[in-house]
């Protein structure tokens, strides 16, 4: 059942992204050759009456695309000008690029509506619920009721932002900056106590944060949106601490150390799969929006480039530069999914 769920799970994923950019592209009149889902071989396809459109269903769950005329070097002379892409106003070509990922926040923000009037919408506030016993926490000024400002200067505005840099420095002294019940702000020293279990050493301080819920449909729509702008607010900081070295590349997690994860949300039962596929489409809309060659933020950039130019780019050089960016992209995933294979076998 795993590899059903994971297909599901990462076959909205991808199929919402490229219905964002078969959609705009079909209203802006641009000529559409193939509607995929999947990569690699067909193993399904159908074409309808009055539509040019291939819809197809490929081996590899991996990913998917929407090929159109006009979007590569080579022009397709057999299309009318007025079909091709490069010949789209600068908006329609915009939001033809960036609807895939617009479509993939929309859908989160429509299953994270969905696990939260089923289960509550957490407050996530950074508010300490309880102090563990025997942990170097018992012997700070850090009480129950204290909320948790700072963690080593950084402002930590909600759990998440909370957990991501204590996982950032797992097993480090950390310099935690509370806010007393009195309202009195203190900065104190946290220690970690290293746990071991089966031989695998762990670092916990000992805190455990509120987790408090509020019922009802506005609370549930306040909570999609913020839920959704908090996770790419940490999926941001996380790109910036691959970038200074904080967080290494084995960190990541490619299509198996997914299909682990879609295994283990699968047992939790179906809100944690939805829950699950909305991080998921907000992790895939979040990486897009990177101005990376062969990514959508890449080709959104270069559209910002030719605005601000008021001139084309040479389709030569661009499509280049984006060949070269797929190349590291694929080199890129197949380094995440030896790291995921090897982490299996450990």
């Amino acid at each position: 059942m795993t590899l059903i769920y994971f297909i599901l799970v990462l076959g909205i994923t991808v199929f919402i992204h490229e219905l964002g950019h078969f959609i705009f592209a079909k209203k802006a009149g641009i000529y559409v050759y193939e509607f995929s889902i999947g990569m690699g071989p067909r193993i399904l396809k159908k074409k309808f009456k009055n539509d040019e459109t291939i819809y197809s269903i490929r081996l590899f769950p991996i990913g998917g695309f929407v090929s159109m005329a006009g979007e590569d070097i080579e022009e397709d002379k057999s299309i009318p000008e007025e079909k091709q892409m490069y010949n789209k106003t600068w908006i329609q070509r915009f939001l033809t690029i960036i609807a895939g990922v617009l479509f993939n926040f929309l859908l989160a923000i429509i299953l994270l509506f969905i696990v939260a009037l089923n289960t509550g919408a957490p407050q996530n506030k950074n508010y300490i619920s309880e102090i563990s016993k025997d942990y170097p926490i018992e012997k700070t000024n850090i009480e129950v009721g204290d909320k948790i400002l700072k963690v080593n200067g950084k402002k930590v505005r909600n759990q998440d932002m909370l957990l991501l840099e204590l996982t950032i420095n797992n097993g480090k002294t950390l310099d935690i900056t509370v806010e007393h019940k009195n309202k009195k702000i203190e900065k104190i020293k946290l220690k970690p106590k290293e746990i071991d279990a089966n031989g695998e050493k762990s670092y916990k301080y000992g805190l455990v944060l509120e987790n408090k819920v509020d019922k009802g449909i506005i609370p549930s729509i306040k909570y999609a949106f913020t839920k959704t702008f908090d996770l790419l607010e940490q999926m941001g900081k996380i790109i910036i601490y691959l970038i200074t070295g904080k967080l290494s590349l084995n960190s990541l997690s490619g299509p198996v150390g997914i299909y682990n994860i879609v295994g283990e949300s699968a047992k939790a039962g179906i809100i944690s799969l939805i829950y699950l596929t909305a991080y998921l489409c907000i992790n895939v809309g979040f990486i897009n929006l990177i101005p990376i060659p062969a990514f959508d933020g890449g080709r959104a950039l270069f559209l910002i480039i030719e605005k601000i130019r008021r001139k084309k780019m040479n389709p030569k050089i661009e499509n280049t530069i984006h060949s070269v960016g797929f190349i590291f992209l694929m080199v890129l995933m197949v380094l995440i999914t030896y790291n995921d294979i090897i982490r299996i076998f450990k």
